[in-house]
């Protein structure tokens, strides 16, 4: 992104809310934030550490990083404060990443629309890796050693993998066997694995199972997460990374520290007081978050309904608050209106039916695919009243203000393809 462009997903975000500012009554399902009020004990907790204005370590201060480590000993992942570094969101981490290691970007194709432009501000080349049938998040085993064999026949260098667990764009999680399937593939191949793990806490689920790649290859996996998505905090940027142990591990994480101690100093300490709180995950914290994963299942698995009656192929929804429908089988259909690729399709939704969503090609995917990423959790309300009434509802899809949304896209997606 070095061109001077802004983020699509951020410009996106800028452009619906200046149509709406002009008055166009635009359903926004393209940007990926969690949108719910606050949580009030996190409120409080700001409030209370208003007062913390000194700077502190770069990595974070003890009580912050050792409710980190609590947080990743809970999912099985035994840890140590010093594996631990916090800073405003995990974006400046997964950059900070890539300024440290060594080697080039494997990732899946289509994938959040950061990693492939962190890397080339990096100086490094990203390679796209097809996605298996079943889900996003990780790469197709054999076309992963494909390319791999393929970038270094040309002289490339790549050695970090990305995963997305669970999945933005698509919504989905990878089985345990395909994560053991893709770590035995880094372990050959000698990969670093930076698995992005900011969604595991909206499983929709909680029976369903999460491998993280830390617990199969330890000592070459870098976790990342936030409280971003799980809490509902985007614009307050809290983001913490888990490093292995031993000497890799220790130069990677060093290697952070000292691009942090250039670019962000620290985590703000009323942010380290508010993720303290969080990640040591009191009973209250994990009733909210219960409930809100709870809501950003079923209002995905309604969008997903609507999708596939329209004529959509769209993997179901079991994480995160995303759809990533592909509208190859109505193809033909969709010509009728001019809808010829991604970049049309996405013109037509917004300019005919007021709707707004992420282009597939701006996530790595094809530009003549009429794919795209549907930000379900953007459905809640327009107001907070709205938003907390969605999140205390037993059956939020059936709530009036929901209802109405949901009726708005159907409407449009079933005219679309008719």
């Amino acid at each position: 992104m070095a061109d001077g462009t802004v983020s699509p997903n951020l410009a996106l975000n800028q452009l619906v809310a200046q149509r709406r500012a002009e008055g166009d009554p635009i359903v926004h399902l393209g940007f990926g934030e969690a949108r719910l009020p606050a949580f009030g004990p996190l409120m409080e907790g700001l409030v209370g550490a208003a007062d913390r204005n000194a700077y502190g370590p770069v990595a974070g201060g003890l009580a912050v990083r050792t409710a980190v480590a609590g947080y990743f000993g809970r999912r099985g992942l035994p840890t140590d404060p010093d594996q631990v570094v916090v800073a405003p969101g995990s974006k400046p981490l997964l950059m900070a990443l890539q300024l440290t290691a060594v080697g080039d970007l494997l990732l899946p194709q289509p994938a959040w629309n950061t990693y492939a432009p962190q890397a080339r501000l990096a100086g490094k080349r990203a390679f796209g890796v097809p996605l298996p049938d079943e889900c996003g998040g990780v790469p197709d085993p054999a076309a992963l050693k494909e390319t791999i064999d393929a970038a270094r026949t040309l002289g490339h260098d790549p050695r970090v993998l990305v995963l997305t667990l669970p999945d933005n764009p698509t919504g989905t999680l990878a089985s345990p066997a395909l994560i053991r399937e893709i770590c035995a593939i880094a372990e050959t191949e000698d990969l670093l694995i930076v698995s992005d793990e900011i969604y595991r806490d909206v499983v929709h689920d909680p029976a369903l199972p999460v491998l993280s790649p830390a617990e199969v290859a330890p000592r070459r996996t870098v976790v990342t997460t936030g409280l971003s998505k799980s809490l509902a905090l985007g614009g307050w940027r809290i983001g913490a990374a888990r490093f292995p142990g031993g000497p890799w591990g220790t130069r990677l994480r060093e290697g952070v520290v000292s691009v942090a101690s250039e670019v962000w100093s620290t985590l703000a300490a009323p942010m380290q007081a508010v993720a303290t709180y969080a990640f040591d995950e009191p009973a209250e914290l994990r009733a909210w978050r219960a409930k809100a994963a709870r809501l950003h299942g079923a209002v995905a698995r309604a969008v997903h309904g609507i999708m596939v009656s329209a004529g959509a192929n769209c993997r179901p929804p079991v994480g995160a608050f995303y759809v990533y429908p592909d509208f190859e089988p109505v193809r033909e259909r969709l010509a009728k209106h001019g809808v010829t690729d991604s970049p049309s399709l996405f013109q037509h939704l917004l300019d005919v039916h007021g709707i707004a969503v992420l282009a597939g090609h701006h996530l790595g995917d094809s530009r003549q695919a009429l794919r795209f990423k549907a930000a379900t959790s953007m459905l809640y309300g327009d107001t907070e009243a709205e938003q907390q009434q969605a999140l205390d509802a037993a059956n939020p899809v059936a709530l009036p203000h929901v209802k109405q949304v949901l009726a708005t896209l159907e409407k449009s997606f079933n005219a679309l393809c008719a």
